[in-house]
């Protein structure tokens, strides 16, 4: 089993950057796809971004494709999520899951973090 603890969230003026942080324990997330999805209120569980086990590939939300960047550090059991230029309709619970390919659709992911809140003020 993989446990998977995210953090940096926050809250952020709009047009402000935050980094995302995904720590793994368990296993080595190298055996894994990792992908970030976030969730605002009242809304379904939407696909960010996702990165192959070698970090040699991504995959990204139409939103956030060069706004975001994904990015593994496979020595630190840790993905990343670098968020910039935030908008308000960015705010939403971000998660990070652990699957065995990068893919858009949440059921392609067995593990999940708790999740970490960002909020992007106006």
């Amino acid at each position: 089993q993989v446990q998977l603890v995210e953090s940096g969230g926050g809250l952020v003026q709009a047009g402000g950057s935050l980094r995302l942080s995904c720590a793994a324990s368990g296993r080595p997330i190298s055996l894994y796809a990792m992908g970030w999805f976030r969730q605002a209120p009242g809304k379904e569980r939407d696909f960010v971004a996702a990165i192959s086990w070698s970090g040699g590939g991504t995959v990204y939300a139409g939103s956030v494709k060069g706004q975001f960047t994904v990015s593994r550090d496979n020595a630190k059991n840790t993905v990343y999520l670098q968020m910039n230029s935030l908008k308000p309709e960015d705010t939403a619970v971000y998660y990070c899951a652990a699957g065995s390919r990068p893919a858009r659709s949440p059921n392609s992911y067995d593990y999940w973090g708790q999740g970490t809140q960002v909020t992007v003020s106006s």
